[in-house]
């Protein structure tokens, strides 16, 4: 082969190669956004950013993963706490601070964001990411987030998981929320959030998990929770929630965890929370009133029970002994009044789970 062959056959193998490495590597803008949203970030003790050097952001850039048909970036998963090699290696849980550059939302097939437990991102969620239309998952946990929600979030049809836990956010829950109707899990658990829950929450016929707790969210409960027939567990505790107890969430065919606590929550307790299918309900610190429904039954299945720190008067029902099974029971701080029934489950609990009520006696307290 002559050296000009060579030369030339050389040149369109480079050629093919360069070709081939731009078709399987991802697109120059995936990877500008990519690195305008780490330039809004800084990580000092661990280094994950070191990785995200080279042309091809799809191959080994720490927390990114890309569709493998498209080439574009469709996962940005980064957590502080984690068990992986760069953790371990450090001996230590992850730091970060900045803020989520708006730069994101130009990643326009992104799936998955998760940018969790950092303690130090401040800033606002970009209200651009409610445009990104295949957007499943945003896991925002353990920072320091301020804010909104972004009003526009609704728009985020395929969104399954929401969480922007232990933040800093304010404002309302947007009314657009209850357009998602795939959503599976809300966690909004201690931020600043007011204001009502949205009487249309029902339309989230997809939500297993709804955990609203440690806000200062204020107005009923919506009875149309109770149209959510997926809903397991549901924590309202720790707000300013007032007003009854819907009879109708004692209705909810799934729901085993109902937490309460720590409200304004005045009326009666149904009868219907009593004989469901809950086993683990904290009804305590609100201002409910009446006796305590003479309702359980062999349905009746409490892992814990909780109804201290109210208004609560009359005596402890004698039908508590006909539930399946009563691990922590808690009555104290209460008006009751009368003996304490004997037999299970009351031969196992402590004097702790009666005190300070106005005339209850008998085993664990004093005799009658």
């Amino acid at each position: 082969m002559s050296g000009v062959c060579f030369i030339q056959l050389t040149t369109v193998v480079v050629l093919l190669l360069s070709l081939t490495t731009a078709v399987w590597s991802c697109p120059p803008s995936d990877r500008a956004a990519l690195l305008a949203f780490k330039a809004a970030l800084k990580e000092p003790y661990l280094g994950i950013f070191n990785s995200w050097t080279g042309a091809d952001c799809c191959h080994k850039w720490y927390g990114v993963s890309c569709d493998q048909e498209t080439r574009r970036v469709a996962d940005i998963n980064l957590r502080g706490e984690s068990e992986e090699p760069i953790f371990n290696k450090a001996h230590r849980t992850g730091y970060m601070t900045g803020y989520i550059s708006p730069a994101i939302c130009k990643l326009t097939r992104l799936s998955s964001f998760t940018i969790a437990d950092w303690k130090g991102i401040s800033g606002e969620i970009p209200r651009c990411i409610s445009y990104l239309p295949f957007l499943r998952i945003v896991d925002l946990v353990g920072n320091k987030i301020s804010g909104t929600i972004p009003p526009e979030i609704g728009r985020l049809q395929r969104l399954t998981v929401l969480n922007v836990a232990d933040n800093l956010i304010s404002g309302t829950i947007p009314q657009s929320l209850t357009n998602l109707t795939s959503l599976m899990h809300l966690d909004i658990r201690n931020n600043y959030i007011s204001g009502p829950i949205p009487r249309s929450i029902g339309r989230l016929r997809m939500l297993s998990r709804a955990l609203l707790s440690g806000n200062r969210l204020s107005g009923p409960i919506p009875d149309s929770i109770s149209y959510i027939y997926r809903l397991a567990d549901l924590d309202l505790s720790r707000n300013q929630i007032s007003g009854s107890i819907p009879e109708s969430i004692g209705k909810m065919a799934v729901l085993a965890t109902l937490n309460l606590d720590l409200n304004k929550i005045s009326g009666q307790i149904p009868i219907s929370l009593l004989n469901s299918g809950i086993s683990d309900l904290n009804l305590s610190r609100n201002g409910l009133e009446g006796n305590i429904p003479n309702a359980f039954s062999a349905r009746s299945y409490f892992t814990a029970l909780d109804l201290s720190y109210n208004n609560l008067k009359g005596p402890i029902p004698k039908s508590i002994s006909s539930a399946s099974y009563v691990g922590h029971l808690d009555l104290s701080h209460n008006h009751l009044c009368g003996q304490i029934p004997v037999g299970s489950p009351f031969d196992h609990l402590e004097a702790s789970s009666f005190i300070y009520n106005d005339c209850l006696c008998g085993k664990p307290l004093k005799a009658c």
